[in-house]
Protein backbone atom coordinates (compact mmCIF):
# COMPACT_ATOMS: atom_id res chain seq x y z
CA UNK A 1 0.00 0.00 0.00
CA UNK A 2 1.59 3.47 -1.24
CA UNK A 3 2.84 5.08 2.21
CA UNK A 4 0.50 8.86 2.33
CA UNK A 5 3.97 10.42 3.59
CA UNK A 6 5.49 10.10 0.03
CA UNK A 7 5.65 13.43 -2.02
CA UNK A 8 3.53 11.92 -4.74
CA UNK A 9 0.97 11.15 -1.87
CA UNK A 10 1.30 14.17 -0.38
CA UNK A 11 0.66 16.11 -3.36
CA UNK A 12 -2.60 13.94 -4.17
CA UNK A 13 -3.50 15.18 -0.58
CA UNK A 14 -3.02 18.59 -1.18
CA UNK A 15 -4.55 18.94 -4.86
CA UNK A 16 -7.60 17.35 -3.47
CA UNK A 17 -7.84 19.48 -0.48
CA UNK A 18 -7.62 21.98 -2.26
CA UNK A 19 -10.63 21.78 -4.70
CA UNK A 20 -12.67 19.75 -2.28
CA UNK A 21 -12.97 22.93 0.34
CA UNK A 22 -15.77 21.95 2.12
CA UNK A 23 -17.49 18.33 2.60
CA UNK A 24 -19.67 17.20 -0.38
CA UNK A 25 -18.72 15.62 -3.60
CA UNK A 26 -17.05 18.50 -6.39
CA UNK A 27 -17.48 18.43 -9.77
CA UNK A 28 -14.47 19.75 -11.77
CA UNK A 29 -13.85 21.49 -14.75
CA UNK A 30 -12.77 18.12 -16.40
CA UNK A 31 -15.62 16.25 -17.87
CA UNK A 32 -15.55 12.88 -15.60
CA UNK A 33 -13.47 14.21 -12.84
CA UNK A 34 -14.66 15.06 -9.91
CA UNK A 35 -13.09 15.14 -5.86
CA UNK A 36 -14.79 14.72 -2.68
CA UNK A 37 -14.29 15.06 0.93
CA UNK A 38 -15.84 14.19 4.17
CA UNK A 39 -14.81 15.34 7.66
CA UNK A 40 -16.44 12.34 9.62
CA UNK A 41 -17.65 8.87 9.21
CA UNK A 42 -21.29 8.99 9.28
CA UNK A 43 -24.56 6.72 8.32
CA UNK A 44 -24.97 4.66 4.89
CA UNK A 45 -25.69 6.31 1.90
CA UNK A 46 -27.16 4.69 -1.64
CA UNK A 47 -26.46 5.41 -4.99
CA UNK A 48 -24.75 4.25 -8.21
CA UNK A 49 -21.88 3.93 -9.27
CA UNK A 50 -20.57 4.38 -13.39
CA UNK A 51 -17.61 2.42 -14.59
CA UNK A 52 -14.80 4.48 -12.99
CA UNK A 53 -11.33 4.30 -11.53
CA UNK A 54 -11.77 5.55 -7.70
CA UNK A 55 -8.47 6.75 -5.50
CA UNK A 56 -8.57 7.64 -2.51
CA UNK A 57 -5.89 9.55 -0.85
CA UNK A 58 -6.62 9.70 2.45
CA UNK A 59 -9.34 8.23 5.23
CA UNK A 60 -11.36 4.95 3.97
CA UNK A 61 -14.55 3.95 2.36
CA UNK A 62 -16.83 0.79 2.80
CA UNK A 63 -18.98 -0.11 -0.41
CA UNK A 64 -21.54 -2.98 -0.02
CA UNK A 65 -22.39 -4.45 -3.38
CA UNK A 66 -25.51 -6.95 -2.86
CA UNK A 67 -23.81 -9.39 -0.06
CA UNK A 68 -20.20 -8.36 -0.93
CA UNK A 69 -18.28 -5.53 0.79
CA UNK A 70 -15.63 -3.71 -0.53
CA UNK A 71 -13.50 -2.35 1.97
CA UNK A 72 -10.33 0.32 0.72
CA UNK A 73 -8.63 3.51 1.61
CA UNK A 74 -5.51 5.27 0.65
CA UNK A 75 -3.15 3.68 -1.50
CA UNK A 76 -5.65 1.35 -2.74
CA UNK A 77 -8.35 1.96 -5.81
CA UNK A 78 -11.76 0.97 -6.73
CA UNK A 79 -12.37 -0.27 -10.25
CA UNK A 80 -15.41 -0.17 -11.27
CA UNK A 81 -16.75 -1.44 -15.00
CA UNK A 82 -20.32 -1.86 -14.90
CA UNK A 83 -23.38 0.60 -13.59
CA UNK A 84 -24.32 -0.76 -10.30
CA UNK A 85 -26.30 0.41 -7.29
CA UNK A 86 -24.61 0.47 -4.09
CA UNK A 87 -24.76 1.40 -0.55
CA UNK A 88 -21.70 2.86 1.27
CA UNK A 89 -20.27 4.44 4.14
CA UNK A 90 -16.97 6.74 5.20
CA UNK A 91 -15.04 4.43 7.82
CA UNK A 92 -12.32 6.49 8.82
CA UNK A 93 -12.01 10.42 8.51
CA UNK A 94 -11.85 13.11 11.17
CA UNK A 95 -11.92 17.18 10.54
CA UNK A 96 -8.16 17.20 11.57
CA UNK A 97 -7.76 14.35 8.98
CA UNK A 98 -10.77 14.41 6.40
CA UNK A 99 -11.61 11.30 3.91
CA UNK A 100 -10.66 12.33 0.53
CA UNK A 101 -10.95 11.05 -3.07
CA UNK A 102 -11.16 11.60 -6.31
CA UNK A 103 -13.39 9.57 -8.96
CA UNK A 104 -12.17 9.50 -12.84
CA UNK A 105 -15.15 8.22 -15.24
CA UNK A 106 -14.04 5.78 -17.66
CA UNK A 107 -15.49 5.26 -21.03
CA UNK A 108 -14.89 1.92 -21.85
CA UNK A 109 -15.26 2.44 -26.17
CA UNK A 110 -11.86 4.06 -25.76
CA UNK A 111 -10.39 0.55 -24.28
CA UNK A 112 -11.09 -1.41 -27.79
CA UNK A 113 -8.81 1.30 -29.67
CA UNK A 114 -6.33 1.55 -27.12
CA UNK A 115 -6.14 -2.29 -26.05
CA UNK A 116 -5.24 -3.56 -29.48
CA UNK A 117 -2.13 -5.37 -28.83
CA UNK A 118 -1.93 -8.79 -29.72
CA UNK A 119 -4.40 -9.26 -26.45
CA UNK A 120 -5.92 -12.97 -25.91
CA UNK A 121 -9.47 -13.43 -26.77
CA UNK A 122 -11.17 -12.44 -23.35
CA UNK A 123 -15.33 -12.63 -24.91
CA UNK A 124 -15.89 -16.10 -23.75
CA UNK A 125 -14.02 -15.39 -20.27
CA UNK A 126 -15.93 -16.49 -17.49
CA UNK A 127 -17.84 -13.55 -16.09
CA UNK A 128 -16.48 -11.73 -12.89
CA UNK A 129 -17.63 -8.61 -10.90
CA UNK A 130 -18.05 -5.66 -11.91
CA UNK A 131 -16.24 -4.12 -8.98
CA UNK A 132 -12.71 -4.59 -7.34
CA UNK A 133 -10.21 -2.90 -4.91
CA UNK A 134 -6.68 -3.35 -5.92
CA UNK A 135 -3.61 -1.77 -4.94
CA UNK A 136 -2.26 1.75 -6.59
CA UNK A 137 1.23 1.70 -8.41
CA UNK A 138 3.09 4.83 -8.42
CA UNK A 139 2.49 4.79 -12.13
CA UNK A 140 -0.85 4.93 -11.79
CA UNK A 141 -0.92 7.72 -8.74
CA UNK A 142 1.53 9.45 -11.19
CA UNK A 143 -0.69 9.63 -13.25
CA UNK A 144 -4.06 10.53 -11.74
CA UNK A 145 -1.39 13.28 -9.87
CA UNK A 146 -0.75 14.85 -13.32
CA UNK A 147 -4.56 14.50 -13.97
CA UNK A 148 -5.11 16.66 -11.03
CA UNK A 149 -2.81 19.33 -11.85
CA UNK A 150 -4.92 20.11 -15.29
CA UNK A 151 -7.08 22.05 -13.06
CA UNK A 152 -4.50 24.43 -12.47
CA UNK A 153 -3.99 24.64 -16.32
CA UNK A 154 -6.87 24.61 -18.30
CA UNK A 155 -5.20 25.86 -21.25
CA UNK A 156 -3.43 22.18 -21.76
CA UNK A 157 -6.64 20.38 -20.89
CA UNK A 158 -7.55 19.84 -24.49
CA UNK A 159 -4.38 18.61 -25.68
CA UNK A 160 -3.25 16.95 -22.13
CA UNK A 161 -6.40 15.21 -20.85
CA UNK A 162 -6.59 12.72 -24.03
CA UNK A 163 -3.17 11.57 -23.43
CA UNK A 164 -3.32 11.36 -19.69
CA UNK A 165 -7.08 9.57 -20.20
CA UNK A 166 -4.95 6.83 -22.18
CA UNK A 167 -1.98 6.73 -20.09
CA UNK A 168 -4.90 5.78 -16.96
CA UNK A 169 -6.82 3.25 -19.31
CA UNK A 170 -3.54 1.56 -20.21
CA UNK A 171 -2.14 1.59 -16.48
CA UNK A 172 -5.51 -0.25 -15.76
CA UNK A 173 -5.20 -2.49 -19.18
CA UNK A 174 -1.97 -3.97 -17.63
CA UNK A 175 -3.03 -4.75 -14.27
CA UNK A 176 -4.30 -7.04 -12.03
CA UNK A 177 -8.43 -5.92 -12.91
CA UNK A 178 -7.55 -5.60 -16.88
CA UNK A 179 -10.27 -8.76 -17.53
CA UNK A 180 -13.18 -6.84 -16.18
CA UNK A 181 -12.53 -3.73 -18.63
CA UNK A 182 -12.25 -5.67 -21.46
CA UNK A 183 -15.12 -7.68 -20.74
CA UNK A 184 -17.03 -4.39 -20.69
CA UNK A 185 -15.08 -3.37 -24.09
CA UNK A 186 -15.97 -6.76 -25.88
CA UNK A 187 -19.52 -6.03 -27.47
CA UNK A 188 -20.15 -9.99 -27.58
CA UNK A 189 -18.98 -10.69 -24.20
CA UNK A 190 -21.47 -11.65 -21.29
CA UNK A 191 -20.32 -8.48 -19.19
CA UNK A 192 -21.17 -6.36 -22.18
CA UNK A 193 -24.66 -8.19 -22.31
CA UNK A 194 -25.06 -7.43 -18.50
CA UNK A 195 -24.13 -4.25 -18.98
CA UNK A 196 -26.98 -3.58 -21.58
CA UNK A 197 -29.61 -5.28 -19.31
CA UNK A 198 -28.50 -3.15 -16.19
CA UNK A 199 -28.83 0.26 -18.22
CA UNK A 200 -32.87 -0.77 -19.78
CA UNK A 201 -33.19 -1.56 -15.82
CA UNK A 202 -31.75 1.96 -15.00
CA UNK A 203 -33.88 3.39 -17.83
CA UNK A 204 -37.40 1.42 -16.93
CA UNK A 205 -36.94 0.72 -13.09
CA UNK A 206 -40.24 1.72 -12.25
CA UNK A 207 -41.85 -0.54 -14.71
CA UNK A 208 -42.68 -4.25 -13.76
CA UNK A 209 -39.90 -6.48 -14.88
CA UNK A 210 -40.40 -9.37 -17.37
CA UNK A 211 -37.38 -11.74 -16.97
CA UNK A 212 -38.29 -13.59 -20.57
CA UNK A 213 -38.49 -10.23 -22.26
CA UNK A 214 -35.32 -8.53 -20.73
CA UNK A 215 -33.41 -11.93 -21.72
CA UNK A 216 -34.48 -10.97 -25.08
CA UNK A 217 -33.46 -7.73 -25.21
CA UNK A 218 -29.68 -8.87 -24.84
CA UNK A 219 -29.82 -11.78 -26.81
CA UNK A 220 -29.25 -14.28 -23.26
CA UNK A 221 -31.36 -17.30 -21.95
CA UNK A 222 -33.50 -16.60 -19.40
CA UNK A 223 -30.99 -18.83 -17.34
CA UNK A 224 -28.14 -17.19 -18.72
CA UNK A 225 -29.02 -13.78 -17.81
CA UNK A 226 -29.40 -15.05 -14.30
CA UNK A 227 -26.22 -17.06 -14.20
CA UNK A 228 -24.63 -14.34 -15.68
CA UNK A 229 -26.35 -10.86 -13.75
CA UNK A 230 -25.93 -12.95 -10.45
CA UNK A 231 -21.69 -13.25 -11.37
CA UNK A 232 -21.17 -9.70 -12.48
CA UNK A 233 -23.11 -7.58 -10.27
CA UNK A 234 -23.78 -10.05 -7.20
CA UNK A 235 -27.80 -9.46 -7.10
CA UNK A 236 -30.65 -11.10 -9.73
CA UNK A 237 -31.90 -9.16 -12.09
CA UNK A 238 -35.30 -8.27 -9.64
CA UNK A 239 -33.43 -7.70 -6.66
CA UNK A 240 -31.47 -4.79 -8.74
CA UNK A 241 -34.47 -3.20 -10.04
CA UNK A 242 -35.59 -3.26 -6.34
CA UNK A 243 -32.44 -1.60 -5.40
CA UNK A 244 -32.86 0.63 -8.01
CA UNK A 245 -36.71 1.32 -7.03
CA UNK A 246 -35.84 2.13 -3.14
CA UNK A 247 -32.80 4.53 -4.19
CA UNK A 248 -34.85 6.79 -6.05
CA UNK A 249 -37.95 6.89 -3.74
CA UNK A 250 -35.29 7.66 -1.05
CA UNK A 251 -34.33 10.45 -3.24
CA UNK A 252 -37.93 11.62 -3.55
CA UNK A 253 -38.09 12.12 -0.17
CA UNK A 254 -35.06 13.54 1.05
CA UNK A 255 -34.86 15.85 -1.92
CA UNK A 256 -38.09 16.82 -3.37
CA UNK A 257 -40.08 16.07 -0.08
CA UNK A 258 -42.75 13.42 -1.37
CA UNK A 259 -44.92 11.51 1.20
CA UNK A 260 -43.73 7.49 1.35
CA UNK A 261 -46.96 6.51 -0.41
CA UNK A 262 -46.30 9.24 -3.29
CA UNK A 263 -42.83 8.30 -3.57
CA UNK A 264 -43.41 4.42 -3.50
CA UNK A 265 -45.95 4.56 -6.16
CA UNK A 266 -43.98 7.04 -8.33
CA UNK A 267 -41.03 4.00 -8.36
CA UNK A 268 -43.59 1.28 -9.40
CA UNK A 269 -45.29 -0.04 -5.99
CA UNK A 270 -48.10 -0.77 -6.31
CA UNK A 271 -49.19 -2.14 -2.80
CA UNK A 272 -47.53 0.14 0.05
CA UNK A 273 -47.61 -1.79 2.56
CA UNK A 274 -44.70 -3.71 0.29
CA UNK A 275 -42.78 -0.99 0.12
CA UNK A 276 -41.99 -0.12 3.83
CA UNK A 277 -41.63 -3.79 4.42
CA UNK A 278 -39.11 -3.94 1.59
CA UNK A 279 -37.70 -0.20 2.62
CA UNK A 280 -37.01 -1.35 5.97
CA UNK A 281 -35.38 -4.32 5.05
CA UNK A 282 -32.89 -2.23 3.07
CA UNK A 283 -32.54 0.71 5.10
CA UNK A 284 -33.47 -0.74 8.99
CA UNK A 285 -36.11 1.43 9.52
CA UNK A 286 -39.47 2.36 7.82
CA UNK A 287 -39.82 5.01 5.23
CA UNK A 288 -40.64 7.84 7.71
CA UNK A 289 -38.48 7.41 10.58
CA UNK A 290 -35.52 6.43 8.58
CA UNK A 291 -35.99 9.98 6.13
CA UNK A 292 -36.52 12.38 9.23
CA UNK A 293 -33.25 10.61 10.80
CA UNK A 294 -31.42 11.50 8.36
CA UNK A 295 -32.88 14.96 7.67
CA UNK A 296 -32.18 15.45 11.33
CA UNK A 297 -28.48 14.36 11.20
CA UNK A 298 -27.55 16.71 7.75
CA UNK A 299 -29.08 19.23 10.17
CA UNK A 300 -26.92 18.41 12.64
CA UNK A 301 -23.96 18.34 10.52
CA UNK A 302 -24.20 21.37 8.60
CA UNK A 303 -21.31 23.16 10.52
CA UNK A 304 -19.25 20.07 10.29
CA UNK A 305 -19.82 18.22 6.94
CA UNK A 306 -22.93 16.14 5.73
CA UNK A 307 -22.22 12.73 5.06
CA UNK A 308 -23.47 12.51 1.20
CA UNK A 309 -23.18 9.94 -1.43
CA UNK A 310 -19.82 9.41 -3.60
CA UNK A 311 -18.57 7.40 -5.76
CA UNK A 312 -15.09 8.37 -4.49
Amino acid sequence: MTDPRTPRSQELIDLIARFAKEDGDHETSIPGLSVHRRSGTGIRACGAYKPSLALIVQGAKQVALGDDVYRYGHGDYLLTSIDLPVTTQIVEATVEKPYLSMTFQIDTVKIVGLDHAGQADHSSAPATRGMAVSELTPELEDAAARLLRLLDRPQDVAVLLPLIEQEILYRLLTGPQSGRLRQMAITDSQSHQINRACIWLKEHYAVPLKIEELASRVSMSVSSLHHHFKAITAMSPMQYQKQLRLQEARRLMLEEMLDAGSAGHQVGYESQSQFSREYARQYGEPPRRDVGRVRRSLMDRLTGGAEMLSEG
